[in-house]
C-alpha cells in the first residue's frame, strides 16, 4: 500500500454493505487506493469504485463491520493498488490481500506492478502453443490444456473439482522449462483450505508455487481482490521472469456471487439473475490477461474453475466463461456415480486450442488421431446405450457389443485414475491405446491402418476381423 497521505476526509456520508460513500473529495479518481482510519485507530484499506462530482465510492476491503458515520477518517493516496512482484513470491502463501499467512516475513521487492493491470497488446500478442502436461488422462488425452490457453472446469456442487484443481496444480508441468504455480483459492471454506495446503505442500517447497487464499468468512471485497493479485503476480513471473506459468482459480462462482453482492450494494441496474450486466466484461479482464507475448518469454496459462449451480450449464456464470474461454473440461455426476475419478464427461469436454499443443513435435505423432478415434467410438458407444435401453441388449449388433465394451475400457484403461497419481503423457497414450484394441480393425476408421497393426503387434494380438 502507499504511504498515508497529508489529506484527510471525515464526511463519510453512507455505508452501504462493503461500500462506503465520502464527501467533499477533490481530485480524486476512478481505482486509487484509500486508506480508512476508524476512530479507534484501526487502519482498513479501499478502493475507489465511482466519483460524482465531490462524492467517492469507496468498497472497503476488510469490511465495513464496526464502523460508523462519525470519528472516522479517509484518505486517498493518489495512485492504483501496486503490489511488490518478483520471484520472492514463489514457495509463499497470502491471504486474499497478498498478506502473508505462512509464517513468514511481509512480501517486499524492488519492482511493483497495478493489481488491475493492463489488456494484453493483440499486437504482441502469440498464438497458444506446446502443451501443459497436467498428469491426468483424461486431459492431457482428450483435452489438452496449451500454454497460454484458458480452458475452464465445469461442475457440479459435491464433484470432486477441488481435489482436481488441487491434482493438476501439484503435478502439472511443461518439459525442459521453468514452471510455476499460482493457485487462487476463492470463498474456500477451512478445511478446504487446509486440503489445498496439505496438497500443495510439495510444490511450495520445490519454490513453484505461490498461494492466494480467499476464505469464506473473510470479507467479499476480497474476493474480488484475489484473482487480480494472482494474474498480476503470474504476468511478472512469466514476462519478466521468462517462466511458463499455470493459475489455477477456483471457485470463479463465488467471485461472481461477490461481484453480484457488490453491485447490489451500488444500486445497479441487475442483469440475468440478477447479476450485474457488466459480468461478461468483468470475467474477460481477468480471463484475457493469459498468453503469450511476442519477444517475451515465459506464458501464462488460466484454469479457472467454476461450479455450476443446480448443473446448469445455461446459468451466467458458466454460459459466459464459455464465450470468453477456448472450451471446457466437465465433470459429470453420471461418472462420479460409476465410481469414475476424475469423473469427466469425455463428450461433453473439449480443447479448441489441442491442436496446437499436441501432435508431432509437441506430445507425440499418433496424438491427435488417437484422441479423434477416442472421442468417435465413445460417441458411438453412448448411441449403443440408448439403443439398449430402447430395445434390449439382445437387440445390439455385434459392432454395438465391441463398442460398449470399449467404453468399459477407456474407463478403466485411461480415465479412472487415483488422486495422487500422476501419469506421463507415454502412459497415458499407451492406455488409450490397449482401450482402442478392444474394437475390431475396421472400426478403427480415423487411425493409419499400420499404426494398428503395429500396436496389435506389440500387445501380442493378431487382426481384429470385423464381425458380419
Amino acid at each position: 500500500m502507499n504511504a498515508w497521505p497529508p489529506v484527510e476526509y471525515t464526511a463519510i456520508r453512507e455505508l452501504h454493505g462493503p461500500l462506503i460513500v465520502v464527501g467533499g473529495v477533490e481530485g480524486v479518481g476512478y481505482d486509487e487506493v484509500a486508506e480508512i482510519r476508524l476512530p479507534g485507530g484501526e487502519r482498513r484499506h479501499g478502493v475507489v469504485l465511482e466519483v460524482d462530482r465531490d462524492l467517492a465510492v469507496v468498497q472497503v476491503l476488510e469490511g465495513t463491520d464496526g464502523m460508523s458515520r462519525s470519528g472516522g477518517g479517509v484518505a486517498f493516496t493518489g495512485a492504483p493498488m501496486r503490489i511488490p512482484v518478483g520471484e520472492q513470491w514463489l514457495g509463499r502463501a497470502a491471504n486474499g490481500r497478498g498478506e502473508p499467512i505462512d509464517g513468514g516475513p511481509p512480501i517486499t521487492g524492488e519492482r511493483s506492478a497495478a493489481v488491475a493491470g493492463a489488456p494484453m497488446n493483440p499486437v504482441h500478442r502469440e498464438p497458444p502453443a506446446d502443451p501443459v502436461v497436467t498428469g491426468v488422462s483424461a486431459i492431457d488425452a482428450l483435452t489438452t490444456l496449451v500454454r497460454g490457453q484458458k480452458l475452464p472446469v465445469f461442475a457440479v456442487a459435491g464433484l470432486p473439482h477441488l481435489e482436481l484443481a488441487g491434482q493438476i496444480a501439484s503435478q502439472a508441468d511443461t518439459a525442459g522449462h521453468r514452471f510455476s504455480v499460482v493457485f487462487a483459492g476463492l470463498g474456500l471454506t477451512h478445511a478446504d483450505a487446509a486440503y489445498v495446503r496439505t496438497t500443495l505442500a510439495g510444490r511450495a517447497r520445490a519454490g513453484e508455487l505461490v498461494m492466494l487464499v480467499n476464505l469464506a468468512d473473510d470479507p467479499v471485497i476480497e474476493r474480488i481482490l484475489t484473482p487480480r493479485i494472482a494474474l498480476t503476480i503470474a504476468e511478472d513471473l512469466a514476462f519478466s521472469g521468462g517462466r511458463e506459468v499455470l493459475v489455477v482459480m477456483t471457485d470463479m462462482t463465488s467471485y461472481a456471487e461477490a461481484l453480484r453482492e457488490v453491485s447490489a450494494a451500488r444500486g445497479e441496474m441487475p442483469a440475468r439473475r440478477a447479476y450485474p450486466g457488466y459480468l461478461y466484461s468483468d470475467l474477460a479482464s481477468l480471463y484475457e490477461r493469459c498468453g503469450r507475448l511476442r519477444d517475451h518469454p515465459g506464458s501464462v496459462t488460466v484454469l479457472p474453475v467454476l461450479t455450476m449451480p443446480a448443473g446448469d450449464i445455461t446459468h451466467p456464470v458458466p454460459d459466459l466463461t464459455g464465450y470468453i474461454t477456448e472450451g471446457q473440461i466437465v465433470l459429470s455426476a453420471d461418472a462420479q456415480g460409476r465410481g469414475l475419478y476424475p469423473p469427466v464427461e469425455p463428450l461433453a469436454s473439449l480443447s479448441r486450442l489441442m491442436r496446437h499443443g499436441a501432435g508431432p513435435g509437441r506430445t507425440r505423432a499418433d496424438h491427435l488421431p488417437v484422441a479423434a478415434q477416442l472421442t468417435a467410438a465413445l460417441a458411438r458407444a453412448a448411441q449403443g446405450r440408448e439403443l439398449a435401453e430402447l430395445v434390449g441388449a439382445a437387440g445390439l449388433t455385434d459392432a454395438d457389443r465391441r463398442h460398449l465394451g470399449f467404453a468399459d475400457a477407456v474407463e478403466r484403461e485411461l480415465l479412472g485414475q487415483r488422486p495422487d497419481e500422476r501419469r506421463e503423457l507415454d502412459d497415458t497414450l499407451e492406455r488409450a491405446w490397449r482401450a482402442l484394441l478392444v474394437l475390431a480393425d475396421a472400426d478403427l476408421t480415423m487411425l493409419p491402418a499400420a499404426l494398428v497393426a503395429e500396436h496389435r503387434q506389440r500387445a501380442g494380438d493378431g487382426p481384429a476381423a470385423c464381425a458380419p
